[in-house]
């Protein structure tokens, strides 16, 4: 999501101690039924399960990225972050909330931590912190890391500033298992940001002691465009940074979705990674956002996010290629075009619907994705064959009215569900029964941070 606004960053800053969270008391805070339906079509193997409504300081807001981690779910939110209980799939319960406003405050877990991006130029790293103009060198933005190892109780631990902020973030772990990296994105400096000056061509790796974690410390800026990027065009975004990178480090490599450009890299050396092969679409991308890989890494789509996330892209007059997402096969470690898809309901003008964030449902032997399209809902669907691919399942709400943004940010599979941020509404959940995806239903994950992808099959 692009909803962009001044930011900046400054030095490290470490603050320790309790962040009050709110219990499931709330009225509202479970669901043990499904929200009415009225006016949704879907396809006849998609069942919604369940939809627990924003409570609290984070209602009114956006909800937005989504972790896992045994049988929790983690979600963010522009006020803070929530942890549900999802035992039960179809009776998710919140078990707290933590109120501490920084869009976009996507979300990663890992080892008993919770991080969090932190985009929008603040006047200190707490979660007390106000509004402050970037053009201010003392103003704030970043990562933060929560202890969620009670997640009744999570402790706001460490807060690491990064240059431009935190828009999104990746977790590599160190293969001796000691620390943790986080590759940050982010974009959009201006001379007026004495923190955040173009051109805006490279990303920060912070490094964090998984025993020690408030030393976490930015330990690398690595130029990823030393020619500048992608140059821009009348209908595509010139490269000033990266908008997010996912990892599948069983193989060494990421890919990173980089305004203008998009990005096959080599993490071997986390702390040094390099770019291998770099793509760009001046004819049907406008901003490359975000990418997921097959199961074993030989193939990776890119979403294409144009409009930034508010526009109506997916009108007949938009067509099928742009706003879409293309398909790369992995080939000598070179990125070879392969094809574009796009859902093919075609939605209002007044419907804000583009590609964006969705993960791999785990089908050993097969390339299939859920993935959210904002108010045009979420779609599975199947790119085993690269050049020809297919949908298998969808499920749209009708259009929000009166006018206004909503729909699906980020729809991920974990464990047997399919879990979404319905962006200005709820936490939602689904169950697909369909012979084409019902062996992911063996595939059994400890956690899930869907920018670090597991290698599930050779």
């Amino acid at each position: 999501m692009r909803m962009r606004r001044p930011r900046t960053l400054v030095r490290l800053v470490l603050t320790t101690g309790l962040v009050a969270s709110l219990a499931t008391a709330a009225a509202g805070a479970s669901a043990a039924d499904p929200a009415p339906e009225t006016g949704a079509t879907k396809s006849d193997n998609i069942t919604h399960l369940a939809s627990v409504p924003m409570t609290g300081p984070l209602a009114g807001s956006v909800n937005t990225d989504i972790a896992f981690a045994g049988k929790k779910a983690y979600v963010g939110n522009y006020n803070g972050f929530q942890i549900y209980d999802i035992a039960n799939p179809a009776k998710p319960t919140l078990i707290s909330q933590v109120h501490c406003p920084g869009s976009q405050n996507d979300v990663s877990v890992y080892a008993g931590l919770l991080f969090l991006s932190t985009d929008s130029s603040r006047s200190d790293s707490s979660c007390q912190s106000v509004p402050q103009s970037a053009t201010i060198k003392e103003s704030w933005e970043g990562i933060k890391i929560f202890d969620v190892r009670d997640p009744a109780n999570p402790k706001y631990i460490a807060a690491v500033e990064t240059h431009c902020g935190s828009h999104t973030h990746t977790l590599v772990p160190d293969k001796r298992g000691k620390s943790v990296y986080v590759y940050n994105s982010s974009y959009f400096p201006r001379d007026t940001f004495p923190d955040c000056l173009p051109p805006g061509d490279k990303i920060d790796i912070v490094k964090v002691p998984l025993k020690e974690p408030a030393k976490a410390a930015v330990v690398a800026s690595p130029v990823l465009f030393p020619d500048g990027g992608f140059p821009g065009s009348p209908t595509g975004t010139a490269t000033s940074g990266c908008h997010d990178i996912t990892a599948f480090p069983s193989k060494n490599i990421a890919a990173a979705a980089c305004m203008g450009d998009g990005v096959l890299l080599d993490i071997s050396k986390p702390e040094a990674p390099k770019v291998i092969d770099r793509v760009q679409d001046a004819a049907n991308f406008a901003f490359w956002h975000g990418a997921t890989f097959n199961g074993n890494g030989t193939k990776v789509v890119f979403q294409d996010e144009l409009g930034g996330g508010g526009g109506a892209e997916c009108t007949p007059e938009v067509g099928p290629n742009k706003g879409a997402t293309a398909i790369f096969d992995i080939k000598k470690r070179k990125l070879v075009f392969q094809s574009y898809y796009k859902i093919a309901r075609h939605q209002l003008d007044t419907e804000n619907c583009v590609a964006h964030n969705g993960s791999l449902i785990p089908v050993p032997g097969r390339d299939i994705v859920v993935q959210a399209w904002y108010q045009g809902g979420f779609s599975v669907w199947d790119f085993t064959d690269s050049k020809r691919p297919k949908e298998i399942g969808f499920f749209d709400r009708p259009a929000i009215e009166p006018e206004s943004f909503g729909g699906y940010w980020s729809v991920y599979y974990y464990n047997g569900a399919i879990y979404g941020t319905e962006s200005v509404k709820a936490f939602d959940v689904f169950k697909i029964k369909d012979r084409r995806t019902d062996l992911a239903n063996l595939v059994k994950l400890k956690e899930l941070n869907v920018q670090t992808q597991p290698a599930l099959w050779r």
